[in-house]
């Protein structure tokens, strides 16, 4: 990518930019998966998403619908190679539609963001509720790991309904060749959770112990060309017994046969109890840190440009609206959910107001004490944008382009670390004692 960086007398800056085929045909492809994912549409082996979506939907050129969206991710790697950190992300601006197989000249007048000062940088105070364990999550990680041992015993013979578990032998081939899989003299199996292919135990309903049973039906495969289709199977069933879950009791005996690692349930619950609170001090962290931006938030006394509200409100109404057709929702269903759509846009203006305001106190912060982000800031700035794959959120937001933003994330999260490290902090004795809600894990 090409980027000429030209300041104006307005205190803009404009980029010049010219994305390559290459660039172009990779955002084109991104924003048609992008496309796919809000729309449900799940990927299919050896077939593009534009195949995909043509079949499904009968849209013939993926591309126009997204190019649009295709254009915008072009925007952060142009912000990114002047290390640009915009007050909102810009409009692109191009004389040509942007199209596969041909490069892309577009221009970028870029706001960047502005920097406030606060007149009171002493340490912050606010009331905090106290950590507490989850007992009952605690219960319920011993509940699934006593599910994971279940084992099978012979109960009253009945003829098989749906839910029941049974002792089943059974042999499958297909086109005469046996598949070793599907096929066994004893498999415990239960009927209703849909683990066989649709029709699979419908034809096992009503047999009875003893009885034999064979039928065809359709699972999937992989033709020639390693495209997923639906190929015929034969299988040959008997019922051997009907079956009852014999679900363990975790205690001290149990520990002892299956986890030997634990001298007993008690140290057994206690590692499970010490994971379920590291788990839960990360969200409670991130409450205290939110608890003393808001604080430093009071001091803010400087006026934030029009231009950077409206400009910030469309790019946050854009997200939204990609949010709620990710949802299977229309715009107009969520907006009467929330009580109309002026509803909407007031409590967007309310958020986006204190959103700016404890970003720019936050960057204020940063820069007065001189404060350097560490690689483990930039990993926790991940966590909060995913926790399940922070590493994933890194790696994608730097090949996308989006640097900055992950430096100004880890940035701002630095300054909340040293708030909260520097902070007044009173732990409240009751749940009434400052108004503040219990904290919750992934609240």
């Amino acid at each position: 990518m090409k980027v000429v960086k030209k300041k104006t007398d307005n205190g803009h800056v404009l980029l010049d930019v010219t994305a390559s085929t290459a660039e172009v045909s990779q955002a084109l492809n991104q924003a048609s998966e992008q496309f796919c994912v809000q729309m449900n549409i799940q990927p299919v082996r050896g077939k593009t998403p534009a195949e995909i979506v043509s079949e499904r939907l009968g849209i013939k050129d993926l591309d126009t619908v997204v190019s649009e969206q295709a254009a915008q991710m072009l925007v952060p790697p142009a912000l990114d190679k002047h290390n640009l950190i915009p007050a909102f992300q810009p409009q692109p601006k191009a004389a040509m539609p942007l199209r596969r197989g041909r490069a892309f000249q577009y221009t970028l007048d870029v706001l960047p963001k502005p920097s406030f000062e606060l007149d009171d940088y002493s340490p912050v105070k606010f009331t905090a509720q106290p950590f507490t364990s989850d007992e009952e999550e605690v219960d319920r990680q011993i509940s699934q790991l006593a599910q994971q041992y279940i084992t099978f015993a012979a109960t009253e013979p009945h003829p098989v309904q749906k839910g029941d578990s049974i002792l089943i032998s059974m042999r499958t081939t297909k086109d005469g060749v046996e598949i070793p899989g599907l096929t066994t003299n004893s498999r415990s199996y239960t009927t209703g959770l849909d683990l066989m292919p649709v029709g699979f135990d419908d034809n096992l309903f009503g047999m009875e112990v003893g009885e034999t049973r064979t039928f065809t039906f359709e699972g999937p495969g992989l033709d020639e060309n390693m495209n997923e289709i639906m190929e015929e199977y034969e299988t040959t069933i008997t019922l051997k017994e009907v079956q009852k879950e014999i679900v363990p009791i975790i205690n001290d005996e149990w520990v002892s046969k299956n986890m030997p690692m634990y001298s007993s349930y008690e140290e057994l619950r206690a590692k499970i109890s010490e994971r379920v609170d590291k788990e839960r001090m990360n969200y409670y962290e991130d409450y205290k840190r939110n608890l003393a931006a808001s604080e430093l938030a009071k001091r803010f006394t400087g006026s934030i440009p029009d231009e950077i509200y409206e400009g910030s409100m469309a790019e946050e109404q854009r997200q939204l609206r990609q949010q709620v057709a990710s949802s299977g929702k229309s715009w107009e269903q969520f907006c009467n959910e929330q009580g109309g759509e002026q509803q909407v846009g007031m409590m967007l203006m309310v958020a986006m107001r204190q959103k700016l305001v404890q970003g720019f106190c936050l960057d204020a912060y940063y820069r007065h004490y001189g404060l350097s982000y560490t690689e483990q800031d930039l990993d926790d700035a991940c966590f909060q944008l995913n926790p399940r794959n922070p590493h994933g959120v890194r790696v994608q937001m730097e090949r996308n382009g989006l640097g900055f933003a992950l430096r100004e994330a880890a940035e701002r999260l630095r300054a909340c670390k040293h708030l909260v490290e520097h902070a007044d902090i009173k732990i409240a004795e009751t749940s009434g004692d400052s108004g503040q809600p219990t904290v919750v894990a992934g609240s």
